[in-house]
């Protein structure tokens, strides 16, 4: 079946007006107060809480 009559644009753009991304949240890092992911590790320093730090910055040489 064809659609009765044509869709405008207006109407189209306000029904995907919800597809749009979301911004994600970020949250300070503790130690360097780098901005960072909630619940992951800082890509700057490694640190994640006071039990789990990565070592980062240690590069390979060849």
């Amino acid at each position: 079946m064809l659609p009765k009559k044509k869709t405008s644009k207006s109407r189209t753009r306000t029904r995907r007006s919800h597809h749009r991304l979301s911004v994600p949240n970020y949250a300070v890092c503790k130690r360097c107060g780098n901005s960072k992911l909630p619940h992951a590790a800082c890509d700057k320093c490694g640190y994640h809480n006071p039990k789990i730090t990565l070592k980062l910055g240690e590069g390979e040489t060849s």
